[in-house]
């Protein structure tokens, strides 16, 4: 019982990083381009100032003493470890291997519906080898997934199937065993989706709109452009991998190409959490251009039909890797799947799930080795351009919050600590019948960490819950911080069971919170999930339920990326 509460609470912790994600993405496009809501706004962004002037002047705010937690060392040392690699049972086999002798293969998910057909025929075609029948399993799992997995030695395929030889690469440069088996099993290529446009208006003034076009167009303000974050979307890190080439072909990590990627990172609308939130955007009218692969953009007819497809960087040709020493008869197995791959029949299938196309484009870039992890890194610390980040944290201790609720939500800020970037402006409020400054908004070092793993250790609960009334004060917190650091990015947080009953009303901080345009990303513990949606409805925030989503994985690989 104790181990699965244990476990219950590692995976609810977590859940707040997926909200820090969407602010760290949603932020870019609130903090750099205001004029991208399109909402109506009925109050100016000074009135907004006004009211929220008046509501904080009448509230009673304590100012708790700061104290460093005496058993912090600094980081994420003392901070409550959660193993963030998923259990392999949350991606079955997807094709179930019908043999006594059969291969584990990872494949990376956009070949998966393809794979499913193929695997399936192969299974059934009575393949022997040595006279004895042999068959496929299938895994749908995401390229840069299947490498923390086979790195990190907790589940290794015999076969890892990606959607590019960069993550071979990434493999091999990790002293892992991987031996390229087949280069190309199905082709495809990363791209630039425009409007049509913005396509014209290219081409008028760079010419045609081929990578260095593109990439000086949104150097030069005269296109918004977003893309999936590179370190667990292959299409984010093929065009992170281009744009740094392109800066410097000779020396991708040159002191020049760092500046100038800084330089493309200050003028980019938006780093999606994935392709469905890419494409709202871009047929929202957000942004003029994504980047997407061919065989995704051949198989949205909302996108092939209204927008052009233009292909940057180099191929993805989904290769294939044999993972350590196979023994001889996985060695055959491996040899006759991928000749079954590349049969007539299974080529046109490829074809008919969009991939083939553009097999004229040979690609621009090669990218090899350790280069592409010094590059991950690179992009870690550059990320932001020159912009930070500034958040505040609003914590539930109410009454209401007793047990379970408290518990998780403190694992959640526990975790927090770990992984949020030390650059970072970050403080803390918490309420109950009354409003805390529990850790006023400064820079994240060891001593402000401290400081926040010392209140929130320090959390109990009980009382009333006047929400509103904190939400007013992270705001008036953060405005300040505004005021002082102009170019600063602002997000707020707030973790809570949703039943505020002292103080303010939703009401009374709807229209303003809108002026502000400050998003507020909630995250709800038993909760009333209907209010916290309509209180991050206000400027177009995601609202999470931490007792229902569980993403831990892909949760903390991607706010690594963004932070």
């Amino acid at each position: 019982m104790k181990e699965k509460k244990t476990v219950m609470r590692a995976s609810v912790a977590v859940i707040v990083l997926v909200l820090i994600i969407g602010a760290i993405l949603l932020t870019q496009i609130l903090g750099k381009n205001n004029n991208i809501l399109k909402k109506d706004n009925p109050m100016t962004k000074e009135e907004s100032m006004k009211k929220l002037d008046n509501l904080y002047s009448k509230l009673y705010i304590n100012k708790l003493p700061l104290k460093q937690d005496p058993n912090f060392q600094g980081d994420d040392e003392g901070v409550e470890k959660i193993a963030v690699l998923p259990d392999i049972s949350e991606y079955p086999f997807i094709v179930n291997p019908t043999t006594d002798d059969f291969l584990t293969v990872y494949s990376s998910v956009e070949k998966s519906g393809w794979f499913i057909d193929i695997a399936n025929k192969f299974n059934q075609s009575g393949i022997t080898v040595d006279g004895k029948p042999v068959s496929v399993g299938i895994r749908a799992i995401p390229s840069s997934l299947g490498v923390d997995l086979i790195t990190s030695g907790k589940y290794t395929p015999d076969i890892y199937a990606p959607s590019s030889e960069i993550y071979g690469d990434l493999l091999i440069s990790q002293g892992i065993n991987a031996k390229l088996a087949e280069k190309r099993i199905a082709g495809n290529v990363v791209g630039v989706v425009m409007t049509k446009q913005k396509s014209d208006e290219l081409t008028n003034q760079y010419g045609n709109p081929d990578s260095k076009n593109i990439i000086d167009s949104v150097l030069n303000n005269n296109l918004t452009l977003g893309y999936t974050t590179p370190l667990s979307d292959e299409n984010g890190f093929h065009f992170i991998l281009t744009l740094l080439s392109n800066f410097d072909n000779n020396n991708l990590l040159s002191e020049e190409s760092i500046i100038n990627l800084r330089k493309f990172q200050d003028n980019i609308i938006l780093i999606a959490y994935d392709n469905d939130q890419l494409r709202a955007a871009l047929t929202g009218g957000t942004l003029d251009a994504i980047i997407l692969d061919y065989q995704t953009y051949s198989n949205s007819a909302g996108l092939n039909s209204l927008y052009e497809f233009t292909p940057i960087g180099d191929r993805k040709d989904n290769p294939v890797y044999e993972i350590g020493d196979l023994p001889a008869i996985k060695k055959q197995i491996t040899e006759k799947f991928i000749d079954f791959c590349k049969t007539e029949d299974s080529q046109k299938s490829a074809s008919d799930n969009g991939f083939n196309g553009l097999n004229d484009y040979s690609g621009a870039t090669s990218f090899k080795g350790i280069t592409v992890l010094q590059a991950q890194e690179i992009y870690k610390k550059e990320k932001n351009g020159s912009s930070d980040i500034t958040a505040v944290f609003v914590a539930d201790i109410s009454g209401s919050m007793e047990d379970s609720p408290i518990l998780n939500l403190k694992a959640s800020l526990y975790r927090a600590i770990g992984v949020i970037d030390s650059n970072a402006n970050i403080g803390l409020v918490t309420f109950s019948d009354e409003v805390n400054i529990a850790v006023p908004i400064a820079k994240f070092d060891n001593v402000q960490r401290s400081y926040f793993s010392n209140a929130v250790k320090n959390m109990t609960a009980g009382g009333g819950t006047a929400m509103f009334d904190a939400i007013v004060v992270a705001q008036k917190m953060l405005m300040d911080a505004k005021d002082k650091n102009p170019n600063t990015k602002l997000m707020l947080f707030v973790l809570t069971d949703g039943e505020s009953n002292r103080g303010y009303i939703f009401e009374d901080i709807e229209t303003m919170t809108r002026g502000l345009r400050i998003p507020i990303y909630t995250i709800g513990y038993n909760a009333n999930i209907e209010i916290l949606r309509k209180l991050s409805d206000i400027n177009e925030a995601p609202s999470m339920n931490a007792d229902s989503d569980n993403i831990i994985y892909r949760i903390e690989s991607l706010f690594k990326s963004q932070t």
